[in-house]
């Protein structure tokens, strides 16, 4: 199977879960490979059905499944999607998991909670991945929850190209908080910015009620770049407020995951909001696009994925694709 990025083989097969169809769709036309055939059905009683329509005896399995919302319905797809494979003697399967669900429950931050992301590697392993693959992970200690190779793989550099194309004369980078202090130091790297930290404190059950404690940097007449992995509840909008009562101007927001449930639709409505510029690991639905409309940038992530697959079935190093340099 010849591809752009060189032979893959023909025990190369690529099958997507329902959760991202676009995406899996994107990145095997990337790779010029068509989708596997399988069938998936939800019985009566929500119970998930599959049947893989095809021999793949031998064969090296890749399958496209985000664990996004719904996300036990979409994780135990995956779940059941790799123990059929692995039933139907598959040689190695590769979960590309490119959003992680339950990623933000790494550890134990009172009693009596449970470590959820570790969990979710456990069921990965047990049902049959023999790789995982994910994109910008919450906490990237959970590579370290894995006893089989798993590749954390980082939307940096596309972000970074993008707004190479935007006159950053007088932008900043932003990191809304202290456990994103690296990425951000990345960010102001490749687009030699300065960089601000902002730090917070986040109470309530589900850690939903932000206070910001304290902007260390200047941005008073600066274009805020404020990077993030996920927008979920849209909690965000409290720094972006806070930076624009300091001085600053409209900011863009560069986030990786558009979770975008709650009121993140209307806080991204907010004149301190310049754009939003996510990715495509987790599908925006039309409606909506629509709400947000052109302050709404989706950068397509099946370029890096479909490279990155290609490497690994050829066996390759696929490093220099979590650190090449962003060429002007």
């Amino acid at each position: 199977m010849e591809t752009k990025y060189g032979s893959l083989g023909s025990d190369f097969r690529l099958f997507s879960g329902r959760a991202n169809p676009e995406l899996a769709s994107e990145v095997a036309a990337e790779l010029g490979v068509p989708l596997g055939k399988i069938s998936i059905e939800t019985f009566p009683d929500s119970e998930t059905y599959v049947k893989i329509e095809e021999s793949i005896r031998g064969a090296d399995i890749y399958i496209i499944q985000p664990t996004c919302t719904p996300v036990n319905d979409n994780l135990m797809e995956l779940l059941i999607m790799m123990d059929a494979f692995r039933r139907a003697s598959a040689r190695q399967i590769t979960a590309v998991i490119p959003y992680y669900g339950y990623s933000r429950q790494d550890r134990k931050a009172v009693g009596r909670e449970p470590v959820s992301a570790r969990l979710a590697a456990d069921l990965l392993v047990t049902a049959g991945a023999n790789r995982v693959v994910s994109v910008d992970l919450h906490a990237p200690q959970i590579q370290g929850f894995f006893t089989i190779p798993m590749d954390h793989l980082t939307a940096v550099f596309l972000f970074a190209e993008y707004f190479k194309g935007k006159d950053l004369s007088n932008a900043v980078i932003v990191s809304p908080d202290v456990g994103r202090a690296k990425l951000a130091e990345k960010y102001a790297s490749l687009l030699n910015l300065p960089m601000v930290l902002m730090h917070k404190r986040r109470a309530g059950s589900c850690g939903n009620i932000v206070k910001v404690i304290e902007i260390v940097g200047d941005v008073r007449g600066k274009i805020p770049i404020v990077i993030d992995d996920m927008i979920a509840s849209g909690s965000i909008i409290n720094q972006i407020r806070l930076l624009r009562e300091k001085g600053a101007e409209p900011a863009y927001l560069a986030i990786t995951h558009p979770v975008l449930v709650g009121k993140s639709l209307e806080y991204m409505q907010d004149d301190a909001v310049r754009e939003l510029v996510v990715t495509n690991t987790i599908p925006v639905p039309e409606w909506k696009r629509e709400k947000l409309g052109p302050k709404l940038k989706v950068l397509s992530i099946a370029p890096l994925i479909a490279k990155v697959i290609a490497k690994i079935h050829r066996h390759e190093s696929v490093s220099e694709v979590f650190y090449h340099d962003v060429r002007g």
